[in-house]
């Protein structure tokens, strides 16, 4: 009964997460109530539980390679260490961050900053899974991205888009929809700015839905040979594909709709494109969105460098969090600027600076995160951690306190184990306070 109550009240939400009490009780059998089966306040306990939870969305902005704290967010100016990085202050007196990030100190009210970030992953493939999932890989269990696990755990029946979508090349971690299954594996996007490749039927929808009638016969013959399990998640991927190509929703991927205002907001880049098709993804019901950035792995040339990239990133990133201020939107939707790890103290032969997971940062911003403020610190030199470590599984927690997920539900993977969400790690709550 309550799986049943549960996807009625989802069906009786419209798309603004509005809940339709008629419709509800079109779908709720009287007979349930009256025998003892389900009272009011069950209902209206669901329904509470249900509507917190609608519209929640976050927006992951990966930063691949390994940004270095000590030219981003976390300069150490003064300090040896710290090399040729100048710090510039913010909106929020007494808050620095690096001067490659002009256009974020004026939104730094809205964002904080973890400073203790620490892992003991130096590589990337495994940093980078291990960031995505909250676990090794293995050889038995495929762990899910944390994006699948939102999808799943943050359903929208109504939309019908894909509910994880990433946006640019990530190819070094491998995480995708894991032990959930492919219908959870997030819709890949080479960049931002057009419609997404093969979603454009070569035909009218008649004679393409003909094509699917027979595609259909073609798989029914084989699943009656013994079949089933790879028909079954053929057709699954074949529905939500004819689903989404024939619909209204696909206008969401074009951006030559949106006022020039605010795509000059955003900047004319590939990743300003990305960050403003986002927007309008978690604007349509979208759940779960990731951009991905590669060019962080400074090894040699690490200021230029650096100072390039964060000139790619700091407006368009600036302006996703001001949009969705202005939009109303930033209360529900988690934004979070990440990488891997972070880099060596210590400025190498080749003016670079390697891998160095002891101490990163990371920024935060919306889904009820408390804007200006700064979370723990590293010593004065930048390479360890004295105050307020926060591990890879801690932050994990962090996301799923934001977006009202129960970090231990437990998926069970194809050799029977259960995988908690998050296993371990407590949420950093000074973030909520």
């Amino acid at each position: 009964m309550t799986l049943h109550l549960r996807h009625q009240i989802d069906v009786s939400l419209d798309r603004r997460g509005v809940f339709h009490r008629r419709d509800f009780l079109r779908g709720i059998s009287a007979a349930s109530i009256a025998a003892g089966t389900l009272s009011w306040r069950d209902v209206v306990s669901l329904q509470a539980a249900d509507l917190t939870k609608r519209g929640r969305a976050c927006i992951f902005l990966w930063m691949q390679g390994g940004p270095s704290h000590f030219e981003t967010f976390s300069p150490k100016p003064g300090h040896a260490n710290g090399g040729e990085t100048k710090a510039i202050s913010t909106s929020v007196a007494g808050i620095e961050v690096s001067e490659n990030f002009p256009e974020f100190a004026k939104v730094m009210h809205e964002a904080a900053i973890i400073r203790s970030m620490t892992s003991k992953e130096g590589s990337h493939p495994r940093a980078t899974y291990l960031m995505h999932t909250g676990y090794l890989p293995t050889a038995s269990v495929k762990y899910p991205a944390f994006g699948s696990i939102v999808a799943q755990q943050l359903p929208r029946p109504e939309l019908e888009l894909p509910a994880f979508v990433r946006i640019g090349n990530n190819s070094r971690d491998g995480a995708g929809g894991g032990l959930l299954g492919i219908e959870f594996d997030p819709f890949a996007m080479p960049e931002a700015g057009k419609l997404p490749t093969n979603t454009t039927p070569a035909t009218d929808f008649t004679r393409y839905d003909r094509r699917l009638g027979l595609l259909g016969r073609l798989d029914a013959s084989y699943a009656g040979h013994g079949g089933q399990q790879e028909v079954a998640e053929h057709q699954k991927l074949y529905q939500k594909a004819a689903r989404m190509i024939k619909s209204s929703q696909m206008k969401t991927f074009e951006l030559d709709g949106e006022p020039d205002s605010v795509r000059a907001a955003y900047g004319d880049s590939q990743f300003g494109r990305s960050c403003l098709l986002a927007r309008r993804l978690v604007e349509t019901g979208i759940p779960c969105v990731e951009i991905v950035v590669n060019g962080w792995d400074t090894h040699f040339d690490n200021f230029p460098r650096v100072k390039e990239m964060a000139g790619q990133i700091d407006q368009p990133f600036a302006a996703l969090i001001a949009d969705l201020k202005q939009r109303g939107m930033l209360d529900s939707t988690l934004v979070v600027w990440t990488g891997e790890f972070g880099r060596t103290p210590k400025i190498n032969p080749r003016a670079g600076r390697d891998h160095y997971p002891k101490a990163f940062n990371t920024v935060v911003a919306g889904g009820g995160v408390r804007g200006g403020q700064v979370i723990g610190r590293t010593d004065a030199g930048g390479g360890e951690v004295e105050d307020r470590p926060v591990t890879v599984n801690d932050l994990l927690q962090t996301f799923c306190k934001s977006l009202q997920i129960d970090s231990k539900i437990e998926n069970i993977a194809p050799n029977g184990r259960p995988i908690k969400i998050v296993d371990g790690g407590q949420p950093v709550d000074e973030l909520f306070a």
